[in-house]
């Protein structure tokens, strides 16, 4: 049946492209949105809800849409309000699984929800003091990481305990020692009475399978589900998904493969990628027409997903004003690398670009250390972005106050090298990194920053001199305004983007980081360069050092660089 749209609901589809449009348009039934890149995935799916509110389609209190972070949800929310969607639930996975065990768990169980957790790695701490082991903090927050995995992945401890075996688990920890830690952690929760927040996705679907008259309640609530991001579900959440809609399938899912950068939390493109397997009946649409980024930026982009499973082809709408070619530059070493970057950037705002139109990217977080310093250097005001900045983390801070206390007690004629190595390899400093990722990498990436600035110090500085020019580093640290060039981390750049991007450090043992050893970890690398790359609108400038800190072996351009620059 045809139903004619009054004229506000026809001026929701204005403006709209024709596959805007046309997902606008499909409102009922399974449908799955392949939404690349700057496509105007979020424009679609808004448009979309507006449309089927608009036309009687949905009752706004029957739609749930559905997102990943509470930001993202936020601007789903707002950007409904303005187009007149007024009333439609807008909510990550775990605030809507929240609210609903609030809701059930008094009828079901009996009394109040247990509190949730609010650090597992606080709880892991006295789970550890309960079976004698001693660890550290960045142990403990891999270790919570490992839980989070564990439960996003539907497995019980002893499946967990076999599947250990082939993950990179913290140095200080055997799958034996993992596993116990582990038990420990849920005694020591349940004994509390608390549930932490993939527990919450657990119980609700527990309550929803267990109790029919609660799945009929809920599916009652809400009858027409789209899930945004849908290339990070979890198998957790997919199940949680499916036993909100019952046997509907007015379900609408947008994602985009390539984008899949949380595999190691959980996260399968897999859902995505078989949903037309799943629902035989789908509407299955492509939006490819890219309006963030220019021609040049977007073939790049291309380049190093071709022939990629899920991969979409985008093409560029147009060519903003003031754009330039991507270019890949070579550096001697890090410090290098850092200071070019800071100069061009100078360069930029001195020709009248706004600084928080810019921004940096790198793979993992100690590399922000060198930046900081040289856009200091430069006169540029920078903010970093879902990190701690260097020296304030805390093993930075213990190793400043061991170090300045050693400064008082050893021989001057030591060697520098040798005093600090010292007192790092007290807190767990070793030559060699580990191999695992996660917040132990972190932490020795850190301390091994420290370390390399002790050899690159020019010959005969003492420990105290040493120590006097961190102090130094440390207070020329002045906080960031508004108004400032933007330092992220790969990982958290996803969903923001700029005129001018500078990806930096696109060497080998960086992108692809040491630790992805296996094809499919050098296709989630691949995948967080990918999402680097589209994040520029106009300039794009790709670089790589030959060196490290205070390292002496010699290091390749990333081999995605070669894909990069292939004709």
């Amino acid at each position: 049946m045809t139903t004619t749209a009054p004229a506000s609901a026809e001026a929701l589809l204005a403006g709209l492209d024709d596959q805007q449009r046309t997902a606008a348009e499909t409102l009922l039934g399974p449908v799955c949105l392949l939404a690349g890149a700057g496509t105007g995935k979020t424009r679609a799916i808004t448009h979309r809800i507006a449309y089927g509110v608009a036309t009687g389609v949905y009752p706004p209190n029957r739609v749930m849409a559905l997102t990943f972070t509470t930001r993202a949800a936020g601007e789903l929310r707002g950007r409904l309000r303005a187009l007149g969607a007024h009333g439609v639930a807008t909510r990550t996975f775990h605030a809507a699984a929240l609210a609903q065990l609030n809701y059930f768990w008094p009828q079901v169980i009996g009394g109040s929800v247990p509190t949730i957790v609010d650090s597992k790695a606080r709880l892991l701490a006295h789970a550890a003091e309960s079976i004698r082991l001693k660890l550290d903090t960045a142990t403990l927050r891999d270790t919570a990481g490992e839980i989070e995995w564990r439960k996003v992945s539907q497995l019980s401890i002893e499946q967990y305990a076999k599947a250990a075996t082939s993950r990179s688990l913290p140095p200080a920890l055997t799958v034996e020692k993992a596993v116990d830690l582990q038990r420990a952690y849920e005694k020591l929760k349940d004994e509390r009475r608390q549930a932490d927040f993939e527990d919450v996705l657990l119980a609700t679907a527990g309550m929803i399978a267990a109790e029919p008259w609660v799945s009929q309640q809920v599916r009652e609530q809400y009858r027409f589900f789209v899930v945004d991001e849908y290339q990070d579900v979890s198998p957790l959440q997919h199940e949680l998904l499916q036993l909100w809609l019952g046997t509907r399938t007015d379900l609408c899912v947008v994602g985009d493969a390539s984008q899949t950068i949380y595999s190691f939390a959980g996260a399968s493109p897999q859902f995505l990628l078989g949903f037309s397997s799943r629902y035989p009946q789908a509407t299955v649409l492509r939006l490819e027409q890219n309006y963030r980024s220019t021609p040049a930026i977007v073939e790049t982009a291309n380049r190093l997903m071709r022939g990629r499973a899920g991969a979409l082809d985008l093409r560029a709408v147009a060519k903003p004003a003031g754009s330039s070619s991507p270019t890949v530059t070579g550096h001697p070493d890090d410090a290098g690398e850092a200071r070019a970057v800071a100069t061009a950037i100078a360069a930029e705002i001195a020709a009248g670009a706004r600084p928080e139109s810019i921004a940096v990217l790198y793979r993992i977080n100690v590399q922000g250390a060198a930046l900081e310093r040289a856009l200091t250097d430069a006169g540029v005001t920078f903010q970093l972005r879902g990190a701690t900045r260097f020296f304030e983390q805390r093993e930075v801070k213990e190793a400043m106050m061991l170090l300045k206390g050693a400064s008082v007690t050893t021989a001057a004629a030591e060697p520098l090298f040798k005093s600090v190595s010292d007192v790092l390899r007290s807190i767990g400093w070793t030559q060699e990194p580990p191999e695992t990722a996660g917040a132990v990498r972190d932490r020795w990436e850190s301390l091994n920053a420290l370390m390399a600035l002790a050899e690159e110090a020019p010959a005969g500085t003492t420990l105290r001199q040493f120590v006097e020019d961190l102090v130094e580093r440390q207070s020329a640290q002045h906080e960031p305004t508004v108004s400032a060039v933007t330092l992220a981390t790969l990982h958290s750049a996803k969903g923001l983007e700029w005129d001018s991007v500078y990806l930096v450090g696109l060497s080998e043992g960086l992108m692809p980081i040491t630790y992805a050893k296996t094809p499919e970890a050098i296709d989630e690398e691949r995948r967080l360069l990918y999402v680097g790359i589209t994040r520029a609108r106009k300039r794009l400038r790709l670089s790589w050092s030959a060196t490290g800190l205070g390292r002496s072996m010699r290091r390749e351009p990333s081999r995605f660089l070669r894909e990069i620059e292939r004709r």
